[in-house]
């Protein structure tokens, strides 16, 4: 049984959206988990009125995204769980995405899948996993570089987002859950996808599956829109701060070969010191 764990804070109209695209699913052999981390906008009872067949697990605020994951996680899998999906709440699933993953998932059964993205406006894709070079520091999209005949089936990544990622239980009961206690919200996916990767199970993105999402309402685009000398520290030191040093300090460590780690450090410091005020 498939379990898609989904952590909200507010924005009820995503939540019910996300719901809603995932009661239209032509796969149907799945529940729901959604951690609701102490909304004040109703979420609490749009879930219990509007979607009784959601199982809800509730936190204080005090969650973030990391840690509101873990604990869907850790009831899915006491539910009996064989595998799990983390899914943002600001998504939409395509009709056949579940069965277009799970698809996959049967021929691949230890490997760790992640979906195509498109712009939910455009209809245009906007991300399709990524290429890392731990030497220099520089990722390769590969969106730019993928022919159109060939944006089908799986192809490897480096890591993955959180947004529509399935995991097997073999992943979780093999290398833990994700790192709540050094990466509370952001990094805490792509870390994760990494260190999997790392003990062998294979990571891909999935470009049959699809996935509509808001690349205009992420933190980090509404942080970066809103410019100030708070927002630049949010930027660098906050919890949901996309920049945040502390946090790519972390993920530096635990993931990048020792070799490149000094280069890669200053690469990424200087990035992040500067990239808030160029995008």
């Amino acid at each position: 049984m498939l379990y898609i764990v989904i952590p909200v804070f507010n924005r009820k109209e995503f939540t019910r959206a996300c719901l809603e695209s995932l009661r239209g699913q032509t796969e149907q052999n799945f529940r729901v988990v959604v951690v609701d981390d102490g909304s004040t906008d109703g979420t609490d009872q749009m879930l219990r009125t509007e979607f009784p067949e959601v199982l809800i697990e509730e936190g204080d605020g005090n969650l973030f995204w990391t840690a509101g994951v873990n604990l869907g996680i850790r009831r899915a899998l006491a539910e009996g769980a064989t595998r799990v999906m983390t899914l943002n709440n600001d998504v939409l699933t395509a009709p056949d995405f579940l069965a277009r993953m799970l698809s996959w998932a049967e021929r691949h059964p230890t490997a760790v899948l992640g979906a195509l993205e498109l712009d939910v406006t455009t209809g245009q894709p906007v991300y399709g996993g990524e290429t890392l070079d731990w030497r220099t520091n520089t990722r390769q999209d590969l969106l730019e570089i993928l022919p159109a005949e060939q944006r089908r089936g799986l192809h490897p990544v480096t890591y993955l987002p959180g947004r529509g990622l399935l995991i097997p239980r073999l992943v979780l009961e093999t290398i833990g859950l994700f790192d709540e206690k050094r990466l509370p919200h952001y990094l805490a996916d792509f870390d994760y996808t990494s260190v999997a990767r790392r003990h062998g199970f294979p990571v891909y993105c999935n470009y049959d599956a699809q996935l509509s999402t808001y690349p205009e309402e992420s933190g980090q685009e509404i942080t970066r829109r809103q410019r100030s000398l708070r927002g630049y520290y949010q930027h660098l030191f906050g919890i949901r701060g996309g920049g945040n040093l502390r946090n790519f300090t972390y993920f530096s460590l635990k993931n990048c070969p020792r070799p490149y780690l000094p280069y890669f450090l200053l690469n990424g410091y200087a990035r992040r010191l500067v990239g808030y005020f160029l995008h």
